[in-house]
């Protein structure tokens, strides 16, 4: 019960990511559409597909490596699957704030920042 915190925050990041991950393979051309619109006179516009995913890739990951990391922590005590998936978390999200402000998003780069509060303290608690 010591890592209890450190618990709560890798199953934030769990369920943060994989629903996402679910929501984007589920939807890929549907998210695709938006995300065309979205980059659109960017720097992203010819890439978004790419983009979204190798998001898709690293939202997978995380969540799967926070999963394990919860299951490692209940298990024998240990943190290294839930460092990396916090930390993975945490490269992420930096990944989506740089989408959002290269977008002009602020509203949804703002979003972000609040996510990435619990990823940062989630690696320092593990680490």
């Amino acid at each position: 019960m010591e890592n209890l915190a450190s618990i709560f925050a890798l199953l934030f990041l769990a369920i943060t990511f994989l629903q996402s991950g679910y929501d984007k393979f589920t939807d890929f051309n549907g998210n695709l559409s938006w995300l065309n619109e979205h980059f659109a006179n960017t720097l992203f516009e010819n890439k978004v597909a790419l983009a979204l995913k190798t998001l898709l890739t690293f939202e997978v990951i995380a969540g799967i490596l926070c999963v394990v990391g919860v299951i490692e922590m209940s298990i024998s005590g240990g943190t290294t699957f839930g460092k990396y998936g916090a930390s993975i978390s945490c490269i992420t999200l930096l990944m989506l704030l740089f989408g959002q402000r290269i977008a002009k998003d602020y509203d949804g780069a703002r979003t972000i920042a609040i996510y990435f509060i619990p990823a940062v303290l989630a690696v320092y608690w593990l680490g």
